[in-house]
């Protein structure tokens, strides 16, 4: 089995363009399925049907996987049999008529103007580590890129007089992105005073280093973000998608034209943009209720009936 699963992860790789993390995640999901196949006594990928996949089901929620993450096992699922099914490695599709489980609509989180202030100004920029974290920071609120974007970023990649980058998204698909002037600076300082720092003689083409001259992991990033969001007093939990949703809704809330946002997101579907829509129309709602004196109806009537009363 584990040459198998290696196999299926070339495929993924080499013929599917996926990300390394979305390669171990599939990888992972596949292999727990697989154990639960020995707990079952099941002794062949032939003999698994329907009634196996609901029982596979069944115990997952049984054991209060959330449903996010059995929508995710059974697209490992599906993709697994596909892969199988190409390779002639079976002929059944036991995941045919099996649905994922409905998934609760959740608008994205994001920061406000005023956090997301606070957190730019966190790090300390006279290191070359608050250099690079300063950096970092405003080029992921700045950018909207995925932090495995940012992670495999490399100098070249990187125009800062134009203020441009050159991107390779999900799939290896490549795009243009944009950055404004205080995301730019801070890059242009960290490449002059931070970067060579780290770099030491290590010789390396990211642009990102970590402290031994290495490109950054993706892990680091995260946990750098959660530490200037405590030191800027936020007391959400923040992690890199939350700045890439804060600079789409951001961007809408500005008037940006949703194609535009979609292009710099690099998302191939449109309705993957729109659920933005929904964030700022949610967030204008909000707004409204506060500031409005007709919003707030209990307000209103109790101040109109204090007037009255004088």
């Amino acid at each position: 089995m584990q040459e198998l699963l290696d196999r299926y992860a070339r495929y993924l790789d080499v013929e599917r363009s996926l990300s390394p993390n979305t390669i171990r995640n599939y990888t992972t999901d596949v292999l727990h399925f697989l154990n639960f196949l020995d707990l079952e006594e099941v002794k062949s990928l032939e003999d698994i049907d329907h009634p196996i996949i609901r029982n596979y089901l069944g115990q997952l929620l049984d054991s209060g996987t959330v449903r996010g993450s059995i929508s995710r096992k059974m697209s490992a699922l599906r993709s697994f049999f596909q892969y199988l099914n190409r390779e002639h490695l079976v002929e059944n599709e036991p995941l045919a008529l099996i649905s994922n489980p409905k998934m609760e609509k959740r608008l994205p989180s994001f920061l406000t103007s005023e956090e997301i202030l606070s957190l730019l100004a966190a790090p300390e920029g006279s290191t070359p580590h608050g250099l690079r974290d300063r950096a970092i920071l405003e080029l992921l609120y700045a950018s909207g890129l995925r932090v495995s974007e940012i992670a495999s970023l490399n100098s070249k990649d990187v125009n800062v007089e134009n203020r441009q980058l050159l991107v390779w998204g999900k799939g290896s698909k490549q795009r243009m992105v944009l950055m404004g002037e205080p995301a730019a600076e801070a890059i242009a300082d960290y490449l002059e005073n931070g970067r060579p720092k780290l770099a030491g003689d290590q010789g390396s083409d990211a642009l990102f280093l970590n402290r031994y001259g290495r490109r950054i992991a993706q892990r680091r990033i995260q946990y750098m973000l959660k530490k200037y969001a405590k030191l800027a007093g936020i007391t959400r939990r923040v992690h890199p998608h939350m700045l890439r949703h804060t600079f789409a809704t951001h961007m809408l809330d500005g008037g940006a034209d949703l194609r535009v946002v979609q292009e710099l997101l690099g998302h191939t579907d449109l309705a993957s943009t729109q659920v933005y829509t929904h964030v700022t129309r949610s967030h204008m709602r909000s707004r409204y209720l506060q500031a409005h004196p007709r919003g707030q109806e209990k307000e209103w009537k109790a101040s109109e009936r204090d007037r009255s009363q004088e």
